[in-house]
């Protein structure tokens, strides 16, 4: 079984209010054992109390399985970046400081690396991940491309990043604000400084527009 290719990660961090329903939502898949592999953050705790869910990015070609010197990470034919295998971690870390995003976890306890891997379990059999099955304000969404362009009029997808002169193509999509000229890509790094631009968010209704949750199986 694999991910449906038509069927897409998408992270809308204008949408996050911070509830964690994705994080408790992560805690009941089977495969993590208890533990959330999603994390909340803060995007600048001391100004605001702006959050943004951190999911693995998928990425196409992974920073974390490259600099893996046991080859513990893999990566399957539909882009899912998996956990690092038991029989072969060695909880060196060298995945967690090598991710540009931030997301793989070493857990010294069990001498092994976990990370999101899209909910695999359910993805690669067309269900949506645990945690955009429970985000109320969609800030997490899994459907078709679509859908999701459907359902945000003002944002627009993308998938690729760049980290000073890396730039990083991923299988989940960040949403940002749809502007005349799309960006080629995301500087991550010249962003870090930018203030946010205040603005009033509308939601508007899009007419006929599919219910997201009409066939959510949980």
């Amino acid at each position: 079984m694999s991910v449906p290719q038509h069927l897409e990660f998408f992270v809308d961090p204008s949408r996050c209010i911070g509830c964690r329903a994705c994080v408790e939502a992560c805690t009941e898949c089977d495969t993590h054992r208890g533990e959330s592999m999603i994390h909340l953050e803060f995007v600048d705790r001391g100004s605001s109390v702006q959050t943004v869910p951190v999911v693995c990015m998928h990425c196409e070609q992974p920073t974390c399985a490259e600099v893996c010197p046991a080859d513990a990470i893999k990566r399957t034919g539909d882009g899912v970046v998996q956990s690092a295998r038991k029989p072969r971690c060695i909880a060196c870390g060298n995945c967690v400081v090598a991710c540009p995003f931030g997301v793989p976890e070493l857990y010294v306890d069990r001498a092994i690396m976990m990370k999101c891997d899209m909910c695999y379990d359910r993805t690669s059999v067309g269900k949506k991940p645990m945690c955009a099955t429970v985000c109320p304000s969609q800030a997490l969404f899994f459907g078709t491309r679509e859908q999701s362009i459907a359902l945000r009029p003002q944002s627009m997808p993308t998938n690729t990043f760049r980290f000073g002169d890396q730039t990083i193509t991923t299988r989940v999509n960040v949403m940002v604000p749809r502007r005349p000229a799309a960006p080629a890509h995301i500087d991550v790094t010249a962003a870090m400084d930018e203030r946010p631009v205040s603005r009033a968010v509308r939601l508007p209704v899009v007419a006929d527009a599919p219910d997201p949750f009409a066939e959510v199986e949980v």
